[in-house]
């Protein structure tokens, strides 16, 4: 038999529903919830095949483990960083969860010496040993305290990400802000980011760099000088285009989500092959009115 002990109620009824959900009936007693004083018992019975039975176990517990992260990461957020806005926690939760599926590599690079699916089924594998007894709260406070360590990482790694995030999006809405109202040089703009970055007009003419320096609004760049781009960003914010066809091959580069971010609707994004065919067809049309 199996028995896991719990000061907290909630945490051997949900251990329990784990049970019932993933394991065989016959792997759970009668009095499957002990109720002794302030303490809480989940009893599991193993078959006389013990090993054909502990592997299920073991991976439910992992599941049951798993399900607590958040409440620890929230737990983390508000006692080691004071982050106690439950949107907040949200938000960076939501980092974190894109670390753990893998789906950030900018940031798995800072925790690539941590593995905390790993680690988590180690002291799982180490507990879980023959018929055996243990409290659940001295488990998480012994056994899980590398894995804590790792999981103040993350949490660490990610509200940094978050803080950045917040202050681009503040960023993102002073510039738009800034070309709010404000008269177009032109109306029309093609930009095209390839070997470098060109700027050219309505007609596909190409607009010097001399001339797009000209046309920079100085508040940008003494305001802030850090965050503006004087290659492409002032240049854009400057002129106020009414539309702006920009044409790459890396829809995903930070400059292009950039440019999305600021000009929205304004914005049409094409690949760098059309570009060179819509100049074309503008060249041919200029040829025949000639």
């Amino acid at each position: 038999m199996i028995e896991i002990t719990f000061h907290k109620t909630e945490d051997a009824k949900n251990l329990f529903k784990y049970f019932q959900l993933y394991l065989a009936s016959s792997a759970l007693s009668k009095n499957n919830i002990l109720h002794i004083e302030d303490q809480h018992i989940v009893r599991i019975h193993i078959q006389p095949d013990m090993k054909k039975h502990f592997e299920p176990i073991k991976e439910v517990f992992y599941k049951f483990i798993t399900s607590k992260q958040d409440d620890w990461f929230r737990k983390i957020m508000a006692e080691q960083y004071y982050f106690e806005d439950e949107e907040e926690q949200q938000q960076i939760l939501e980092i974190i969860h894109s670390i753990l599926e893998g789906n950030r590599k900018d940031l798995v690079v800072f925790l690539n010496d941590l593995d905390m699916e790993a680690n988590l089924k180690n002291a799982i594998q180490e507990i879980f040993r023959e018929n055996i007894s243990f409290s659940f709260d001295s488990f998480v406070k012994f056994r899980m305290r590398p894995l804590m360590d790792q999981m103040v990482k993350y949490v660490e790694i990610s509200i940094d990400e978050y803080k950045m995030e917040q202050e681009y999006q503040m960023f993102i809405q002073m510039l738009r802000d800034f070309i709010t109202g404000k008269d177009p040089k032109f109306k029309k703009i093609h930009l095209l980011i390839d070997d470098g970055i060109h700027f050219y007009d309505e007609n596909f003419f190409e607009i010097k760099r001399g001339d797009l320096s000209r046309m920079i609004d100085r508040k940008l760049l003494i305001n802030h000088p850090v965050y503006v781009d004087s290659v492409t960003i002032a240049p854009l914010l400057s002129i106020a285009p009414e539309i702006i066809y920009l044409y790459t091959d890396d829809k995903e580069q930070r400059l292009v989500r950039t440019i999305q971010n600021i000009f929205e609707e304004r914005l049409t994004v094409s690949s760098i092959s059309e570009f060179f065919h819509h100049k074309h067809v503008r060249s041919l049309t200029a040829d025949e009115k000639i």
